[in-house]
């Protein structure tokens, strides 16, 4: 019965993580227009996904950006055709973003402030730096090979893509570094976060 209600709490936490990645996608980025109709944006969504990988887990946090960032993909008429590449890149941060901090960093296992700040850095930078990679290279393709779009114009959103990613990854990376390890504390104090010794994630 305990683990059920855990995992109940746990998916509540994934859903508000999700619809914090929603409203700061959909209401705080500045989009930047592109030729034929598309565009790039400035945003912090993925800080929040990065969070939840660090607060719950991999799978949850990846699970609560891909869902997040998704809905915020299918109601914008923008982006709503790149909604399936957001949901797999969004999940594959946070499942980096696990890997790296619960895994090899196992940073639900420390009480050492210095050394979880520096595995939750590290792992930030894994992730975001992933999808700076990732997110121009496959939108890349996905545009001219799934949907049809003229290379050249594919050519241009993904140099701006590239630009807009990097600067969207060392933003959410300081972001996330000041709120996990400001939280990290108070949700231990308060019991929804507890230090674990033998699992990568964390017991909520």
């Amino acid at each position: 019965m305990e683990k059920r209600k855990q995992t109940v709490v746990k998916l509540a936490q994934t859903a508000l993580l999700a619809a914090l990645c929603f409203v700061s996608f959909t209401f705080l980025q500045i989009k930047i227009p592109m030729p034929g109709g598309d565009a790039t944006s400035l945003h912090i969504g993925n800080a929040f996904c990065v969070l939840g990988a660090l607060l719950l887990g991999g799978w949850y946090g990846g699970l609560a950006g891909a869902i997040g960032m998704t809905i915020a993909d299918v109601l914008d008429p923008i982006y709503i055709v790149g909604a399936p590449k957001t949901f797999v890149l969004k999940l594959c941060i946070g499942l980096i973003v696990g890997l790296v901090a619960h895994r090899i960093g196992k940073i639900n296992e420390s009480t050492d402030k210095k050394y979880v700040f520096r595995w939750s850095v590290l792992a930030s930078v894994a992730g975001l730096g992933f999808n700076v990679i990732a997110d121009p290279l496959v939108g890349y393709f996905y545009k001219q090979y799934i949907l049809g779009q003229p290379q050249q114009m594919a050519e241009v959103l993904a140099k701006w893509s590239t630009a807009t990613t990097f600067v969207n990854a060392v933003v959410s990376t300081i972001l996330v570094a000041v709120l996990y390890n400001a939280l990290r504390p108070v949700l231990l104090k308060s019991g929804m976060l507890q230090i674990v010794r033998k699992t990568e994630e964390v017991k909520i």
